[in-house]
């Protein structure tokens, strides 16, 4: 039975692997991103219940792939915080009460949340009404 379920983590490893390759690099993704998140969850599950096989090639070991080197370093005046994976409303709030236990300021805050359509963040930057960068 172990060496079945290794041989599965093993092979989600190579399948999430090769779907960050084809989404970040390529541009060409062949599955949802129902169907990653779906994988990389299986994939979290099994790391939960056998950390003794987790490795650096594991893609939960990192975040995203390689920035493009056509885009210069830019520093943010705050954190750009993302929910994660938030699934519906319950998630939301979930998120919420974590980062509220992080600062109570944070509960009397304004928020605009919108679905994330195909994982890219965007922070656009205005000065006087006039875009600066982005």
């Amino acid at each position: 039975m172990a060496d079945k379920l290794l041989s599965r983590y093993e092979e989600l490893k190579a399948q999430i692997n090769e779907h960050n390759y084809r989404y970040h690099v390529l541009d060409a993704p062949i599955v949802s991103d129902l169907e990653y998140d779906r994988l990389l969850n299986e994939l979290k599950k099994i790391e939960a219940d056998h950390p003794e096989w987790i490795t650096p090639d594991s893609p939960t070991q990192r975040a995203g792939a390689k920035p493009s080197e056509k885009f210069e370093k830019v520093r943010h005046p705050a954190p750009i915080l993302s929910l994660a994976n938030a699934f519906g409303a319950d998630d939301t709030r979930a998120w919420f009460e974590r980062v509220k236990k992080l600062d109570d300021r944070v509960e009397r805050a304004s928020f605009v949340v919108e679905p994330k359509i195909d994982g890219l963040s965007v922070v656009l930057h205005y000065h006087d009404g006039q875009f600066v960068q982005g």
